[in-house]
């Protein structure tokens, strides 16, 4: 048994949980082939999670290239995604190519604007850089085009001149960011919501709660999982599709044998939701996003 794949809006399907580069995984400076980074991430193929999501920031392009080549598993089997930064104003073709050199490979399955802040709330700025977007999923070097860290404000303009909408907008989601309307708004407008750091709960010293963590353990009990498989879970009852950066191979494997075999009910994701609300707190983006911001 294995967890049913989500549905872009382009009709492409996409795997229902990804592996990702950041985080733990992040190369700070350039320099050697690191390959403690290329073996978690054949660790992760390894175990089945055949999505791997990169970025040009994490400076491990390279070592993600590598993995997948040292997989012995063909391209074609793979679901990759790397993200533009979007701070330089430099052609985002030029930024793709460079990502597809260090990649080794032909084209991406999706390719994101990393965020949406160099844009100064500038639409005519947002607009733009989505259509170079465009540009490049015509010309077949991208599959599929999105965006991260986008709020309701940022979309909008987008949306409005778009040829291609957005298929994926992936953000920082868990109990204690919901978001407000925001994934209700990917949902109207048939954009996929990915979750990146969606087991904060467990992952950080939440100030003022640990209710979430609590439930977590609790559910974990009842349902014989980790409270892992309990937050990932969370996310994918909700539509949404989480990405993990364990970088242990009996987690990875107990994960992907334990998500497809239950399911939380409508009560007990009611009640993670009220709990994570008692609590708002962000971990990235403070520098651009309010902690107190809900959006």
């Amino acid at each position: 048994m294995s967890l049913p794949p989500f549905k872009l809006n382009n009709g492409l399907s996409i795997p229902a949980i990804g592996y990702g580069l950041g985080t733990a995984n992040f190369k700070s400076a350039p320099g050697d082939l690191d390959e403690a980074k290329v073996n978690a991430t054949v660790t992760a193929i390894k175990t089945g999670i055949l999505h791997l999501d990169g970025a040009e920031v994490y400076g491990n392009e390279e070592e993600l290239g590598k993995a997948i080549r040292n997989s012995g598993l063909p391209r074609s089997q793979f679901y990759v995604t790397t993200k533009l930064f979007a701070e330089d104003p430099a052609p985002a073709e030029q930024f793709l190519r460079k990502s597809l050199q260090k990649l080794g490979l032909d084209y991406v399955d999706l390719y994101l604007i990393h965020q949406p802040f160099a844009a100064n709330d500038d639409p005519k700025i947002l607009q733009t850089r989505w259509a170079e977007l465009e540009a490049l999923h015509d010309a077949g070097l991208t599959r599929s085009i999105g965006v991260s860290n986008y709020l309701q404000s940022h979309l909008e303009p987008v949306l409005a001149t778009a040829r291609i909408p957005p298929a994926v907008n992936q953000i920082e989601f868990h109990p204690h960011l919901q978001h407000g309307n925001l994934v209700e708004f990917h949902r109207k407008h048939g954009i996929l919501t990915q979750a990146y750091a969606p087991l904060t709960p467990l992952t950080h010293e939440i100030p003022g709660g640990n209710a979430v963590k609590l439930i977590w353990q609790r559910l974990a009990g009842k349902y014989n999982v980790s409270d892992s498989a309990i937050g990932l879970r969370w996310v994918l009852d909700q539509g949404v599709l989480p990405i993990t950066t364990s970088k242990r191979k009996e987690r990875l494997e107990s994960l992907l044998e334990d998500l497809p075999r239950f399911k939380l009910t409508e009560d007990e994701i009611s009640e993670i939701n009220k709990a994570g609300e008692t609590v708002h707190y962000r971990v990235w983006w403070r520098n651009k996003i309010a902690n107190d911001d809900h959006r």
